[in-house]
């Protein structure tokens, strides 16, 4: 749930987890309690942001143990980026937003009541094993950096390395910068803050202290959120990041996203595929955040040209015509986090071939960003020799997802620690090897991949932006120049490394391994149609 407490929550509340089937025929919200679950009317909540709507069921149930995962208006109008949030706290990518609203669920709401402590196969084990990690983990130089800063120190790293995205991926560094780098928001830190029983605390709360958002809070950004909305539409001012990342909070919108929504309209403004006529009078110019405002509004309530963007911009490019698809940032219509893929080409390969589409999150190239030696050392520059690595980040992240361990409390978290805290919790000795939990792992990576082949997905889908193998990087530093050559030899690394076939379909040798028989057989239904278009073609 984009951290915070809610998953605890769950349990806490007498539940393992929250399946939600069908749709409600008006608008809805779900109550969980130890006495049931109830669906009751949402009509009061329904074109209310988030914090109004959790505001309001506080009132009704409490504040004290009231839990609350729900949309605001761009979930309610299906944007296709639109995001669950808890708190202040977003789960915002791949439009799960917009799933809930398809469903008429405006929330869920869990009430929780005195001590659910889950059963543990060895709790005296368990408990050392973690208490053992954060006595290392407290005394890391990392612990100690996101503490302070959170991810804004990575604004910048990113920079020096080049490949912080400017000018919708033009260029890989913002003049200006300091302005929004992770020194200049410890400037307007207020307060921090931690996930449910956290020792790393990496939460940040950042108020604006002058300019035209003087007194704007926000619980972040994060690094994404600064790249989104900072270099992606080359703007330096810190303030309008923080009122634009606490507007897209409360309307329930993916920042990423929603910056490089941003980030390609002022390209196809500049490129004048875009008119001032066609954008209802705005005239959005690098830097603008007026605008960026503007279409933050527009997108969450699909007014005017709001209605296009709010599809996301791999389709509103194709709604736009005139080559605007060409300056469309996705892969596999997500769009693009803030690591130029030119000059982190293991960082590319991921998100080609991750399953949900352009995500950083989905086995994040660590080797590159900070020298991770695990499996091995690479040259983010490389063309080739990167496909083993890709997958073995993937893998590694469903492991670690299994397990619902934190991306940035991970530090000196080995293979065989998070076995020994599966068995010590569960007691299955079958988890008590390295390479049993990583083939769960790969089987998670591989049915997901499965999903994607049974809706068409195949090698076509794996690739990135045009812009990436025709343009090289501009005013990137020491990137500067770098392009993506060999993309075809690193997705056949790739399919190598993860049993995959030419057109990046999971073999049936590989499906048995898994233990996947059961879907090797339509798979090879959709194997046959691709080789037979590939003929034709």
């Amino acid at each position: 749930m984009g951290g915070g407490k809610f998953g605890a929550a769950i349990k806490n509340g007498g539940y393992d987890f929250i399946a939600v089937h069908g749709q409600a025929d008006k608008p809805t919200f779900v109550y969980l309690s130890r006495e049931g679950v109830q669906f009751l009317d949402a009509d009061c909540l329904w074109g209310l942001d988030t914090f109004a709507t959790q505001d309001k069921i506080r009132d009704k149930y409490g504040k004290t143990h009231t839990h609350i995962a729900c949309i605001g208006p761009a979930g309610e109008n299906l944007v296709k980026f639109a995001a669950i949030i808890h708190e202040k706290r977003a789960a915002a990518r791949g439009g799960v937003g917009a799933v809930m609203g398809a469903k008429n669920l405006k929330a869920l709401v869990i009430h929780t009541t005195g001590a659910n402590t889950p059963a543990l196969h060895d709790r005296e084990a368990f408990l050392k094993l973690v208490k053992d990690h954060n006595k290392i983990l407290k005394t890391h130089v990392r612990r100690k950096k996101m503490t302070t800063y959170g991810t804004t120190f990575m604004t910048s790293k990113m920079h020096e390395m080049g490949i912080f995205p400017v000018k919708n991926f033009q260029e890989g560094c913002l003049p200006g910068v300091e302005k929004i780098d992770g020194e200049a928001f410890q400037k307007l830190k207020t307060a921090d803050y931690g996930c449910y029983a956290c020792s790393t605390r990496c939460g940040n709360v950042f108020k604006a202290a002058e300019g035209p958002y003087k007194g704007a809070e926000s619980e972040g950004p994060e690094y994404e959120t600064i790249f989104s909305f900072g270099g992606e539409i080359a703007n330096t001012d810190a303030g309008a990041i923080i009122a634009a990342d606490a507007l897209c909070d409360r309307l329930g919108l993916d920042t990423i996203s929603m910056g490089v929504v941003a980030g390609f309209v002022m390209e196809l403004y500049e490129k004048g595929i875009l008119s001032a006529q066609e954008l209802d009078g705005m005239k959005p110019e690098w830097g603008d955040h007026e605008a960026l405002f503007k279409l933050i509004e527009k997108v969450a309530k699909r007014e005017g040209i709001g209605n296009i963007l709010a599809e996301g911009t791999r389709k509103a490019g194709q709604l736009i015509g005139k080559g605007a698809e060409y300056y469309a940032m996705t892969a596999k219509g997500l769009e693009l986090p803030g690591y130029d893929p030119r000059a982190a080409k293991a960082h590319g390969l991921g998100y080609a071939t991750s399953n949900i589409g352009g995500s950083h999150m989905y086995g994040y190239a660590r080797q590159e960003i900070s020298g991770f030696m695990q499996p091995r050392e690479i040259d983010r520059f490389a063309d080739e020799g990167k496909g083993d690595v890709a997958g073995w980040n993937q893998i590694k992240k469903a492991v670690e997802e299994t397990g619902i361990l934190c991306n940035f409390a991970d530090t000196n978290i080995t293979p065989q620690l998070i076995c020994d805290l599966f068995v010590s919790a569960t007691g299955r000795s079958d988890l008590a090897e390295a390479k049993n939990i990583n083939k769960f792992g790969e089987r998670i990576v591989c049915l997901e991949r499965c999903f994607n082949v049974r809706e068409g997905f195949s090698r076509k889908d794996d690739t990135l932006p045009e812009r990436m193998f025709k343009e090289p990087l501009k005013n990137a530093g020491p990137s500067t120049g770098q392009v993506i050559r060999k993309m075809d030899s690193l997705l056949d690394e790739y399919y190598d490394f993860m049993g995959y076939d030419k057109n990046g379909m999971p073999t049936v040798e590989k499906l048995n391994e898994l233990g996947l028989g059961k879907v090797a057989h339509e798979v090879s239904k959709f194997r046959r149609q691709v080789s037979s278009d590939a003929d034709k073609s």
